[in-house]
C-alpha cells in the first residue's frame, strides 16, 4: 500500500466473536477485502468496545502484546499473535488533543491488545506492520459525549491517523445463548429493523436522532442491554466531521442477532 494521504477517514467496524478470523462468513471476507481500498496510514488508534474505563485512557505501551481477553473458542486463536508496535507520540498526541478538550486522560503505560483490537486488526492489516494506539469507551456516559471524543481527536486524520471505532452494530449476548441461535440462523427482526434504522440515520449525516439511538431507535435496548459494544461507533462518527454522512461498507448478521454492519466516515 502507498503511504497515506491526508485526511484518513474514519471506520467503525462490527469485530464479532473472537473466531471472526478463522470462520468462513461475510464480515470476515469484507475485513479481510477493505485495506486495500485505503492508503496505508501512519498509525492506526483504535476505539476498543473491550477497554472500558470510568472516562477516557489511552494506553501509551510502545510493544502491546496480544491478550487472549475469551473462552471457550478454537484453541488454534491463542497461538495468534499480532505484534504491532504501539505509537507512544501518538498516544500522547491524542491525550494532548483530549485534554485541549476539556477531558481527562489517563494514561495507561502497559495493555495488549484485546480482542476488540486484535482479531479486526490482524483481518485488515495482517502485516502488523502500523502502529496501534488503544482508546478506551466509558459505558457510564452516553452517546453524546462519546461523539465529543471523537470530535477532540479529529485533527489525528490530517496527520495520518487511521481512527477505528471497534464494537458491534448489534450486541445481545444472552438473547443468543438462550435463543438456540447458530451460524445457519436468520437474522432476527427486531435486529434488522435496529440496523436499518442505523444505517439511514447515518447515510443522512442525522447526528441528532443517532446521539439519542437509545430514545429513538426501534428495539435498541432489546439490541443493546449494554451500550459499550456501540459507543465505539459515536468517536469514529465525530472524528469524521462535521455534518458527514456515513457510507455503510458492508451489512450481515452472524448467529441471528449480531449485526456485522461496517461504516465509513468522511
Amino acid at each position: 500500500m502507498a503511504p497515506s494521504q491526508s485526511p484518513m477517514p474514519t471506520l467503525f467496524v462490527s469485530h464479532g466473536a473472537p473466531d471472526i478470523v478463522l470462520r468462513d462468513m461475510a464480515a470476515r471476507d469484507f475485513l479481510k477485502s477493505y485495506a486495500g481500498r485505503i492508503a496505508k496510514p501512519k498509525a492506526i488508534l483504535v476505539v476498543s468496545a473491550h477497554f472500558e474505563t470510568d472516562g477516557v485512557a489511552i494506553v501509551t505501551d510502545p510493544k502491546p502484546g496480544t491478550v487472549y481477553d475469551f473462552g471457550g473458542f478454537d484453541p488454534r486463536l491463542r497461538e495468534i499473535v499480532y505484534g504491532a508496535p504501539g505509537e507512544p507520540a501518538i498516544a500522547e498526541r491524542a491525550a494532548g488533543l483530549l485534554e485541549a478538550a476539556g477531558f481527562g486522560v489517563d494514561r495507561v503505560p502497559s495493555r495488549g491488545f484485546d480482542h476488540g483490537v486484535w482479531t479486526p486488526l490482524a483481518l485488515l492489516f495482517p502485516d502488523a506492520d502500523v502502529p496501534v494506539v488503544q482508546m478506551s469507551v466509558s459505558p457510564h456516559r452516553d452517546a453524546a459525549w462519546h461523539f465529543a471524543l471523537g470530535q477532540a481527536i479529529e485533527p489525528l486524520r490530517d496527520e495520518g491517523v487511521l481512527i477505528i471505532g471497534s464494537g458491534a452494530v448489534t450486541h445481545n449476548l444472552a438473547a443468543f445463548f438462550t435463543g438456540g441461535f447458530t451460524t445457519e440462523s436468520a437474522a432476527e427482526p427486531w435486529v434488522l429493523a435496529f440496523a436499518e434504522w442505523l444505517a439511514e440515520r447515518i447515510q443522512a449525516g442525522d447526528t441528532k436522532a443517532l446521539v439519542r439511538y437509545r430514545e429513538q431507535a426501534p428495539f435498541a435496548r432489546e439490541n443493546h442491554p449494554t451500550q459499550e459494544h456501540l459507543l465505539p461507533l459515536f468517536v469514529a462518527l465525530g472524528a469524521g466531521g462535521a455534518g458527514v454522512a456515513g457510507e455503510r461498507l458492508h451489512a450481515s448478521v452472524d448467529l441471528g442477532v449480531i449485526a456485522m454492519d461496517a461504516y465509513a466516515f468522511a
